[in-house]
């Protein structure tokens, strides 16, 4: 199985005008930098956490069809999107959507098989499921001390700018580490 990030999130859960806030910055002159910052640290915490935080579109490839579920590696997943099917000519045919049932409560999310799928006709990536992952559309979906591990993450990187040497640099902090722990997804 094979996850693909289609589309990243429309926001950020925190948002600039927030970190600016944090920080105590008053100017903008870094707002670019601080943006950027905002993005790597959501994307170090849904590392970390293994939770995609705001909406995101995700494709799931697979080779064949399991027995009777699909284990996710997203999570939490809000929404099949569509999917498809490739035959031995290449060509993508729909899979009705009532043959795939998502069951969005289980960690990790499953997909159940519910129902007449249809045959596979190419030896790997034969299968394409678009979802949707993520607590919501907007920084308020996500839980707050997601957001504030992000908020406290990229103020960090901020702050130190590089001056973090060692072992140091590859672990997230303690008190970022203590907010993340209580969303942390188990691996598959």
């Amino acid at each position: 199985m094979t996850p693909l990030a289609l589309e990243p999130p429309a926001v950020e859960p925190v948002s600039l005008a927030e970190a600016r806030l944090f920080l105590r910055l008053d100017l903008t002159e870094e707002d670019e930098l601080l943006a950027m910052l905002i993005t790597a640290a959501r994307l170090l915490i849904e590392a970390a956490s293994g939770r995609c935080l705001v909406d995101q579109h995700w494709r799931i490839v697979l080779d064949r069809w399991p027995q009777s579920a699909i284990r996710l590696p997203l999570s939490p997943v809000g929404e099949i999107l569509g999917a498809r099917v490739y035959d031995a000519l290449g060509i993508a045919r729909p899979v009705d959507a009532a043959a795939l049932v998502l069951d969005g409560l289980a960690d990790p999310p499953l997909i159940r098989l519910a129902g007449e799928l249809p045959e596979i006709g190419r030896a790997h990536g034969a299968i394409e499921i678009d979802l949707r992952a993520g607590y919501g559309a907007t920084a308020d979906a996500v839980p707050a001390p997601l957001r504030q591990a992000v908020l406290r993450l990229a103020a960090r990187w901020f702050e130190q700018r590089g001056d973090v040497a060692g072992r140091d640099a590859q672990a997230l902090p303690m008190e970022i580490m203590a907010l993340v722990a209580p969303y942390r997804r188990a691996r598959l």
